[in-house]
């Protein structure tokens, strides 16, 4: 692994090395994090890198573009297939970037925006007060029924036919439901708003047909391609044919610079492979184990916001279990299980504290933990909230995590060998 910087920079080979080993000793639940193929370090890192890249094929600010034109085609053409788009781009840097660009695309400074706000599942590049874009736009907020924890979709029709607003965004980084984009897209040419949807989340679960797509429903679907894509950190937008000049003017000059052409090759590579019916298999078995971790979980007095999840992802409060959602991350860190530290709906401590923790499945299931694995990772977690402080309860925890993980290799024997 790293010939070369082994040689010449010892001390980053040794960081590369010690990260290894913590993603090899470790059960990964963030639910935003999943493991790249080995393919895709190999182009995130490959001969790509030396190209600068402007405009669009056929159309580009530098010369020796040929093979630049050839590669962008290829993954546009998959990525269209793949999700059934009518449009798409993928020259954007990440989700967030994928959310500027249309922003630049559609909007003008001081334009109104509906989106769901950020403690009831929605994302900081939605109208965050943290985030810069809550200078430029004007936005108002729309949430969950606190019965149910599922949009309140009657509330979102009547605040926006209130607001007028010009864009209305669906799509979340802390929502454990489906979402209904036919009714929220109803609702938009109701008012005259066009809608966009970040899927960001569960991309790979859409492009796997495992649940329902917003592509068919919204003006334009924006995405990073980490997460449940399991591809390379960079991102991609999908819009319908109208809106496909004015989307790629957006991007470039509208919001980016030079692309990347190294997360291109990758993402490339991407879209063939989230057609093949070994990802089709992951993404189903990730609902699957989801489903079993949430029961699991309420077997044992934790409560799900929502009561349950419909996707890769739970939101647990914690308050049952009397301990903070900062304590019980930290804990799970110390025993080798990684989540965050989550706030849930209207919650009362403060976004540093937090009342509840966001778990995933997706990087468990695709190293094929399952069932049985679930259920002891669940028991697991119940003893850390038990006693998070106990250092003796942690040790002893941690050996178990670490004997059930050692059974599921990260990557195959022998895959960063010289």
């Amino acid at each position: 692994m790293l010939k070369h910087t082994r040689v010449t920079d010892p001390e980053v080979y040794e960081l590369a090395v010690e990260e290894l080993h913590r993603q090899e000793h470790n059960i990964e639940m963030i639910a935003s994090e999943s493991t790249a193929p080995l393919e895709i370090m190999e182009l995130s890192g490959s001969i790509f890198t030396n190209k600068t890249l402007e405009g669009y094929p056929g159309k580009r600010f530098q010369a020796g573009s040929g093979v630049a034109d050839k590669l962008e085609k290829l993954a546009v053409e998959r990525a269209k297939a793949l999700y059934g788009a009518e449009h798409v781009n993928i020259q954007v840097y990440s989700g967030s970037t994928a959310n500027y660009s249309v922003y630049a695309t559609i909007l003008e400074p001081g334009d109104r925006v509906l989106s769901m706000r950020l403690d009831q599942g929605g994302h900081l590049t939605h109208g965050s007060a943290a985030n810069w874009l809550s200078k430029v736009y004007h936005y108002e907020f729309y949430g969950v029924d606190p019965e149910t924890g599922g949009i309140d979709y009657e509330a979102l029709d009547k605040k926006a036919k209130e607001f007028q607003p010009r864009l209305i965004i669906a799509g979340a980084s802390s929502y454990p439901r489906l979402i209904d984009y036919e009714k929220i897209a109803e609702t938009a040419k109701a008012v005259g708003a066009y809608f966009m949807v970040d899927m960001a989340h569960v991309a790979g679960l859409v492009a796997a047909g495992a649940i329902p797509s917003p592509i068919p429903h919204a003006d334009f679907v924006t995405s990073s391609t980490t997460k449940t894509f399991c591809g390379a950190r960079s991102g991609m937008i999908f819009c319908k044919e109208e809106h496909a000049k004015k989307l790629d003017k957006g991007v470039f000059p509208g919001c980016i610079g030079s692309m990347h052409l190294t997360t291109m090759a990758a993402k490339c590579w991407s879209f063939r492979y989230a057609q093949s019916e070994e990802f089709k298999a992951i993404m189903k078995q990730v609902l699957v184990n989801a489903k079993l971790l949430a029961e699991e979980l309420k077997k044992r007095g934790f409560d799900l916001v929502g009561g349950t999840t419909e996707n890769h992802l739970m939101v647990v409060d914690l308050r049952s279990k009397n301990i903070t959602g900062k304590l019980f991350q930290n804990a799970l860190d110390t025993v080798g299980i990684t989540v965050n530290k989550q706030q849930i709906p209207d919650d009362p401590a403060s976004p540093l504290v937090t009342s509840g923790v966001r778990i995933g499945v997706t990087s468990i299931t695709q190293r094929g933990l399952g069932g049985a694995e679930i259920a002891r990772i669940a028991e697991i977690m119940d003893r850390v909230a038990a006693a998070p402080e106990d250092e003796t309860n942690l040790a002893a925890c941690r050996a178990d995590a670490e004997a059930l993980i050692s059974a599921f290799p990260l990557y195959p024997a022998g895959s960063f060998d010289d």
